[in-house]
């Protein structure tokens, strides 16, 4: 039986507060975050490195599944923007053809403040099954708005609607939950498992990719979304009967859900730490996700690669698609490294240092690739940090927190804010660089853009480890007064 912090007595709650004041006394690690459970918990399961017993590890599946059919899906939005250039929208402005990935984007992350906070009330389940029937539906509509799927038979207001705004909004009820769901029952390894779970958002982006340029090619672009549905559908369903919270852990539910506070925890925002990270995350949105929407139009108006049937004389052997899928592919790699490496020196260090190797990447190595092995250079190494740098921000936002369980309880709630802040960012940013190049026939706006963007991140970055440290130096000078 569950019970809010609310409800803990101030006793229990004043214990946790004196051992976290000695915690942080030493630098803040995923590893020191304690198991967020009522006080009924024995000491020896809250020390355990990692669970016991089948339930955690299927959870921990379901949550990859849902990281594969949401952010993964938004990863291959590439391919999508690729096609619709070549066929259903050709000649039109890029920026529309991006709006669409955006928007995607932007759904997903503006409702995370609210699906954070019913996660953490325990609406997980009615939250799954609710965004499992909506992005269904989304892709299924997808497959039949567009005529035929050929040249300029495309229905831009009928695609916007259904894969832009309805997928968008199936999509939002998993991005949060995939991470906070599985976070609940790894406490000691908090870091690896949402590594892991980060790790469906680059499988995905590796073979959907793959598989949507063959249909397309095979069966027309109808029948291949058809496909794509059937598959998403299916990982959606099998993520529901897996991906469960831990019962153990402590849940909040307001008194009163018509409440501001209950949605928006005003406290968050008088803490440097979490106005920092979350400036970190818009910066963030603002240019990352323009690479992936470029990197395949991109290659094709430079000669790297091509599109559909190779051209004569075999100079140019590569599809465009074979790009994004390795550098999605790569980025399993960047994930599960990074979160390996935040358990030992602390998420918010190796986010800045990823954050800012990245942003190097696009303002020196994608600049000046203009043949095809400094383009695969690129794709492997972007893809490696990139991953890391997407796959952190849950990791980095629990270190922002503090060890203390009634702060790691409104983990949901500030991870969704933030991400909510970010939303009008990455629904602008591709936007723009969309625009710039058509305007001005030249991908090189899109490259500075995003590594500009990139470095301003890692900046802001270490504002928030500034914060965090100050806020531990102040708490231990205090504990020796």
């Amino acid at each position: 039986m569950t019970r809010s912090t609310e409800d803990v007595h101030p006793n229990e709650q004043r214990t946790g507060s004196d051992t976290s004041e000695k915690q942080l006394c030493q630098p803040p690690t995923l590893e020191s975050l304690p198991v967020m459970s009522p006080a009924t918990t024995k000491v020896e399961d809250r020390e355990l490195d990692w669970p016991t017993g089948w339930r955690p590890y299927a959870a921990l599946f379901g949550c990859f599944l849902l990281m594969f059919t949401s952010w993964g899906l938004i990863n291959v939005f590439g391919t999508f923007a690729s096609y619709y250039s070549e066929s259903l929208f050709r000649g039109d402005d890029l920026l529309l053809s991006n709006l669409i990935g955006s928007t995607q984007c932007f759904f997903v992350l503006f409702f995370s403040f609210i699906v954070g906070r019913l996660l953490d009330a325990n609406y997980s389940r009615q939250l799954l099954l609710a965004g499992s029937i909506i992005l269904t539906i989304g892709m299924f509509m997808l497959s039949i708005c567009n005529g035929n799927g050929g040249l300029n038979q495309g229905n831009y207001g009928l695609t916007w609607l259904t894969q832009g705004l309805v997928a968008g909004m199936g999509m939002a009820c998993f991005f949060v939950s995939s991470s906070q769901i599985a976070a609940t029952w790894f406490h000691k390894r908090k870091g690896f498992a949402l590594g892991v779970v980060a790790c469906g958002a680059s499988i995905s982006g590796l073979t959907l990719p793959v598989m949507l340029r063959f249909l397309i090619t095979s069966q027309g672009f109808n029948n291949a979304v058809r496909y794509v549905t059937i598959v998403v559908s299916v990982t959606c369903f099998a993520a529901v009967l897996l991906a469960r919270p831990n019962p153990a852990h402590t849940f909040r539910k307001p008194e009163k859900w018509t409440s501001t506070r209950t949605w928006v925890d005003t406290s968050a925002f008088r803490e440097g730490a979490f106005c920092c990270f979350t400036a970190s995350i818009a910066a963030l949105f603002l240019g990352f996700y323009c690479v992936f929407f470029s990197l395949e139009e991109w290659a094709a108006t430079k000669g790297i690669a091509h599109k559909g049937v190779p051209p004569p004389g075999g100079k140019v052997t590569l599809s465009t698609y074979w790009l994004l899928s390795i550098m999605n592919g790569c980025s399993t790699f960047g994930r599960l490294s990074s979160a390996w490496l935040c358990d030992k020196y602390g998420a918010l260090n190796v986010h800045m240092t990823v954050t800012t190797v990245s942003s190097i990447l696009c303002l020196f190595l994608w600049t000046f690739a203009n043949t095809l092995a400094p383009a695969l250079v690129f794709a492997i190494l972007f893809g490696a940090f990139s991953g890391s740098v997407i796959g952190l921000p849950a990791a980095s936002m629990a270190e922002v927190l503090g060890p203390e369980p009634d702060r790691q309880a409104r983990l949901g709630h500030w991870t969704g804010m933030m991400y909510t802040a970010a939303a009008p960012f990455a629904l602008v940013g591709p936007v723009i660089t969309g625009h710039l190049v058509t305007k001005y026939e030249t991908y090189l706006g899109v490259q500075i853009w995003s590594g500009l963007c990139l470095l301003l991140s890692a900046i802001c970055m270490a504002g928030a480890i500034f914060f965090r440290r100050r806020k531990g130096t102040t708490s231990c000078s205090n504990e020796k007064v």
